[in-house]
């Protein structure tokens, strides 16, 4: 019999936690459903309610962050035997009712990794959802611009924390972020080939409330972006280097053509000789970033191909 595991990330969130779990269907779509909580280490009643309603509770003694809690909740539905997760955060934006919607794909076998677009009505437009501040909105939509060119795949919303996995997917997700997971999950399952749909979901967003990742727009730029590019250099090392390259590249460039047209006119390098260090400099350097990109390239190559050692070792011990 199938086991879907509803994972609920939550830090301090008392208030909103009991509401969520007594909303979620104990079974969906005819399958069992056991809801899962990670208690970020939360400093209130989270745990305690957490269990009282009846979920199993794993709590982290000190706050490591929604990536690492994510990580945490992950390993233990592998280790539960899910057949499908679901993820929901835990301060209630979320409706538990669209949570068959996520899943009817992966049921389906339409897809693996299914997740949820804040932004995209049914009718397919692009809306702020009430009450979202406008920089965030336009922060998320950048975020899916910048994610979708790197993944060559369109993506409306790659921020939002209500998603759903396949087992397949659960056991090839292999994170490193203890910040967030949700941009660099795309990226790391969009690059094994994963089978990715999204699909138009409710939010609520509460007027006085503040995230709990994105309180900090600024802070919470600089870590996710420094997630992206680690990602990015790890899984298309190629393009990324040849991306680092482009300014030295236009700097040797311009550098070699004044000198060529100079001593074309005056068949001298006096007085730019200096120009001729800079074009040497930067064509090396140029030269170098090229070399190291073919050197990442066959390091990618060969931690992709122990990453499906690992599947495998993973999908025999968990099975």
């Amino acid at each position: 019999m199938k086991k879907i595991i509803v994972l609920i990330l939550a830090y301090n969130e008392a208030e909103n936690i009991g509401k969520i779990i007594r909303r979620i269907p104990r079974d969906i779509l005819g399958i069992r459903v056991t809801i899962l909580v990670v208690d970020d280490g939360s400093v209130d009643e989270t745990k305690k309610i957490a269990q009282k309603e009846g979920a199993m509770v794993i709590s982290h003694i000190k706050n490591q962050g929604v990536g690492k809690a994510f990580q945490t909740g992950l390993e233990k539905a592998l280790e539960l035997k899910a057949d499908v997760m679901v993820n929901i955060d835990g301060d209630g934006q979320f409706l538990p009712e669209d949570m068959a919607k996520l899943l009817t794909p992966i049921i389906r076998g339409e897809a693996d990794f299914v997740v949820a677009d804040r932004f995209k009505n049914e009718g397919g437009k692009i809306l702020k959802p009430k009450n979202m501040p406008i920089t965030k909105f336009v922060g998320n939509l950048l975020m899916a611009g910048l994610i979708s060119s790197l993944v060559g795949q369109k993506f409306n919303d790659v921020s939002c924390g209500y998603r759903a996995y396949s087992r397949k997917a659960m056991l090839m997700l292999n994170l490193t972020g203890k910040f967030t997971y949700t941009q660099e999950s795309f990226m790391d399952l969009t690059s094994k080939g994963v089978q990715v749909k999204a699909i138009p979901v409710t939010v609520k967003y509460f007027k006085d409330r503040k995230s709990r990742v994105a309180s900090n727009l600024i802070t919470y730029f600089i870590k996710t972006i420094k997630i992206i590019i680690r990602t990015f250099r790890d899984y298309r090392p190629l393009l990324f280097f040849f991306y680092v390259s482009l300014l030295p590249l236009l700097i040797s460039i311009i550098s070699g053509v004044f000198l060529f047209v100079y001593y074309i006119s005056t068949g001298s390098f006096t007085p730019y000789k200096s120009v001729g260090f800079v074009f040497i400099y930067f064509s090396a350097f140029t030269f170098a970033l090229w070399i190291l990109g073919f050197i990442a390239d066959m390091f990618t190559r060969i931690r992709l191909n122990q990453e499906r050692i690992l599947y495998e070792l993973k999908k025999s011990k968990l099975q």
